[in-house]
């Protein structure tokens, strides 16, 4: 056995607990909801990043390079200065909401390159200037831009221009379960010698005056190049640091005369290394080598080309020389992860794709974070401190007062989205099954407890507002990491995990029918259901128009989200076949759905619009004709997401599901002719069930593959490009709307700085389009073959179609002929540098033209399904031998 499937066994049977420690600090705790303690709720003017060295957090911590245990009691990461800057680089820049031309956005350079499922091995880089960091220039010029200019990067401002830059490699391995040695490699890329302080740096979280320690918890200098941290819960650990580090010591406590001018209760403050190794000002550490912060000083001298290395190790038992063989760990922790990904790459055939995709997967593990959310005492205040506002008892997530968060969480991106999402989350188990499925089973399963989701079924949404609702994807995400975890263990499903999602999937599913088909008529709202700025208003304040909108992409969500727990019920009833009943339960459903698409209210208003044989929103308006809302966007594709493919064997052995079926067929033949005609058996002897007949869904794929309007050279557009020449406006009482097709960045603020579906290229969206478009030629399977592209006179069969749009999606990542990877487009820097050229971020959406990478830079998250992707086109190609041919050409 691989030795690192091996570690993930001993975690799971608690034989060894290999992710206690790993790289669980985020990247941005100031700007967050949850330090956020203002009258107004103003989270990211309320600690900004300028107050983050002097704050001591309530909730979380955060570092560059940082790791910390499963609880975050003692955390470790890196500072660096380049004896310019005004203060110690210990976290990464970025703009807020309210500073960038699109959003808050990290303005730093820093890549994840590699780790282990267990973190036994973890690697990274930072890019660190020579100069003194552009903080002013940054937000001055960003803040100078409209909606309609690009954001202004680091790279921008010349600062790497001519490779005055450091090079920090961070690097850590386990030679056991709490034996981790730590090393940053400097790497001076510029043409002089330069200084460069690097410090590695240990804390505990501030926990002591929140009654989560009993004792005050404490780091003691032990010897020239040693230092102990000691907690009355964790015991002690002993750091070691190579050479002869200067150790400075504090506290992990607010420097309130900094931040509010008034007296500090402290001496010792958490700002005081900065204050001293900036200003030479000592007032603040502490003379007797003690407290709860501290950092080992190295001041190098780098000659150009050349590199420096700095090296600790944290033992909980003090050893006779920790520092022998600390190579050897390196390279024996690197061999066991290039041994991990050889197994699991095995048939990724192409050097590039195995790099973009072992990439993806170090970002989606680097992502994961301690998250300490506990809602109630975030309301109420802690005993004996300051009192929050009185404003905030009716304000942001007042009503989800038993939410009680803490734990380690996958994130969309640990700076932008340092917060969990849910319907981000679903989509990060996929590819996150290929490595720990475990971990991805427990993600699940995490955000359906009673601790997280409403009593009243719904799920958490994420930070800034749980009560907004994202699409219900955690059904089939749930049913796709059973399927992978089960055909990994050699056909044995994991009934246990199954049962208890779905317990609590029923939950959400009624939520849904009692909140959001509030006349009971299986037409479903749900606001922008994540897909901001997708139509001409915003759709969570329709109520603003004297309205009800009627949304296909709500009521296509909600089939999908019955035929889900359709498929889920049938795979239950392999052990227990009592759910059969529940498989009825949603098979109505899913007709009643259907049903109600095609004739909204009894009124015989379709939200299938048949002159252009397309689904759109039906907006309702008091006293007048309802208005169908002819936007082309994905709300149009999404009732492609609502298909099932069934072995028609399953049905022979459940005779009370079969019984039913033949019930509708018999009884209500109009409704279900709405749907395919799941009698006919396909290919292999399934049975389908979606929203689509053949011919609706020919006329969505005719539109989708389409390269003037919706199939894009990087996947599928978010609107149709045809908007771009032809702008879709309307009349509402009075008032003019309109949307035009957007590929870059949003040129509106109707739902927030940052939000923007109108064109890019998003891959949640896409992944969902390929694995429909998958389980319609497993019932076709041959035997139905599309025009692709449109008007281009090539048909090819679904399958090769879902191939092609994944590659057209992958090629986002990879060199084109010319050497250039689309996401960078025209940054010299970025493509032929080598210092830079196979360096892939992960960005939160593409230009629906160029690719360029555009959002929030290291979104992992979502965008991480890539990964998936390159498995999923390597392990079915020989299957079509024409298949590498075609993606060739």
């Amino acid at each position: 056995m691989n030795i690192e499937i091996q570690r993930l066994q001993e975690d799971k049977e608690r034989i060894k607990h290999w992710k206690k420690w790993g790289p669980y600090l985020t990247e941005r705790q100031w700007g967050t909801v949850r330090e956020d303690y203002s009258p107004d709720g103003a989270a990211w003017e309320n600690v900004t990043h300028d107050d983050a060295r002097s704050k001591a957090y309530r909730w979380g911590e955060e570092g560059i390079g940082g790791i910390c245990d499963h609880r975050q009691r003692l955390c470790i990461a890196w500072a660096f200065w380049n004896g310019k800057d005004t203060m110690l680089k210990e976290r990464l820049f970025g703009l807020t909401g309210n500073q960038g031309n699109h959003g808050e956005d990290v303005k730093e350079l820093y890549y994840y390159l590699d780790s282990s499922p267990t973190h036994s091995y973890l690697k990274m880089l930072y890019k660190y200037p020579q100069s003194e960091f552009p903080y002013h220039d940054l937000l001055e010029e960003n803040q100078n831009r409209s909606k309609k200019d690009r954001e202004y990067e680091i790279l921008d401002t010349g600062i790497f221009d001519d490779d005055a830059y450091f090079d920090i490699f961070i690097e850590y391995a386990k030679a056991d379960i709490e034996d981790i040695s730590g090393r940053a490699i400097i790497y001076n890329r510029g043409k002089k010698a330069a200084d460069i302080w690097v410090m590695p740096t240990i804390w505990f979280r501030k926990t002591w005056f929140t009654g989560d320690e009993p004792f005050m918890p404490s780091l003691r200098k032990t010897g020239e190049n040693k230092l102990k941290a000691f907690s009355p819960k964790s015991g002690n650990y002993h750091f070691t640091f190579k050479g002869n580090p200067e150790l400075l010591f504090c506290d992990n406590e607010t420097n309130r005369e900094r931040l509010y001018h008034i007296g500090n209760q402290k001496k010792y403050l958490k700002d005081a290394i900065n204050d001293f190794i900036i200003h030479g000002d000592d007032t603040h550490l502490n003379p007797k080598h003690t407290g709860t912060k501290a950092a080992a000083v190295y001041k190098l001298t780098i000659p150009p080309g050349e590199k420096a290395e700095v090296v600790f190790r944290m033992q909980h038992h003090d050893t006779a020389d920790p520092l022998f063989e600390i190579d050897k760990i390196f390279d024996d922790r690197l061999k066991d992860t290039d041994d991990f990904y050889a197994d699991l790459q095995e048939r990724v055939l192409d050097k590039e794709m195995r790099m973009i995709q072992r990439q993806a997967y170090a970002g989606m593990l680097w992502s994961k974070q301690f998250y300490y959310y506990n809602v109630e005492r975030w309301l109420e205040g802690d005993p004996g401190r300051y009192l929050p506002p009185a404003e905030r008892k009716e304000g942001r997530n007042s009503n989800w007062r038993h939410l009680q968060n803490y734990d380690i969480i996958s994130m969309p991106d640990k700076w932008e989205y340092p917060w969990y999402a849910a319907w981000d989350l679903a989509f990060h188990c996929i590819p996150l099954a290929r490595l720990d499925p475990d971990f991805a089973k427990n993600q699940l399963v995490l955000l359906l407890n009673d601790w997280y989701m409403h009593p009243n079924g719904q799920m958490p949404a994420y930070e800034w507002n749980f009560n907004d609702v994202n699409p219900p994807v955690h059904a089939y995400a749930v049913q796709r990491v059973y399927q992978i975890d089960k055909k990994a263990n050699g056909g044995k499903g994991d009934q246990e995990y199954l049962e208890r999602a779905f317990h609590k999937l029923l939950l959400n599913f009624t939520w849904w029918v009692n909140q959001k088909d509030d006349e009971g008529k299986n037409i479903f709202e749900g606001g922008f259901l994540g897909l901001d700025n997708i139509s001409v208003f915003d759709r969570s304040h329709v109520g603003q128009l004297y309205g009800k909108l009627e949304q296909a992409d709500a009521t296509s969500w909600m089939a999908m989200f019955s035929l889900n727990m359709l498929r889920i019920s049938l795979d239950l009833c392999e052990f227990n076949k009592v759910y059969q009943h529940t498989a009825n339960k949603f098979l109505e459903h899913f007709l009643y759905i259907a049903g109600a698409m095609s004739n909204i209210s009894g009124e015989n208003i379709s939200l299938w619009d048949e002159e252009d044989s397309f689904f759109y929103d039906v907006l309702h308006l008091s006293g007048k004709d309802p208005k169908v809302m002819k936007v082309k966007s994905i709300v149009g594709i999404i009732p492609l997401f609502a298909v099932e493919p069934i072995r028609e064997d399953l049905f022979e052995n459940l005779p009370e599901f079969k019984k039913r079926m033949d019930f509708f067929l018999k009884e209500k033949p109009k409704l279900a002719a709405l749907v395919s005609n799941w009698i006919h058996p396909g290919h292999d002897k399934r049975r389908l069930f979606s929203l689509l007949r053949g011919y609706r869904m020919k006329s969505i794929l005719h539109k989708m593959l389409d390269e003037s309007e919706f199939l894009s050279p990087y996947g599928i557009r978010s609107v149709s490009k045809s908007h771009e020449e032809n702008p879709y406006s309307v009349q509402i009482n009075g008032t003019k709307f309109s949307i035009k097709y957007a590929p870059g960045e949003s040129e509106t603020t109707m739902f927030g700085g940052n939000s923007n579906w109108r064109g890019p290229v998003w891959f949640p969206i896409n992944y969902l389009i390929i694995e429909s478009l998958k389980k319609f030629d497993f019932y076709y399977g041959g035997n139905f073959s599309i025009e692709y592209p449109t008007g281009s006179g090539k048909f090819l069969t679904l399958d090769l179609i879902a191939k092609e749009l994944s590659l057209r999606c992958i090629n986002l990542f990879r060199k084109d002929k010319d050497g250039n990877r689309p996401i960078y487009e025209n940054c010299e820097k970025m493509q032929k540098d080598p210092h830079f050229q196979d360096l892939i971020l992960f960005y939160e959406y593409f230009h629906g033209d160029n690719g360029r990478g555009l959002g929030a830079s290291h979104q992992t998250g979502w965008t991480g399904l890539v990964a998936d992707m390159i498995h999923k086109y390597y392990k079915t190609k020989e299957n079509h031998p024409n298949v590498a041919t075609l993606f060739r050409s």
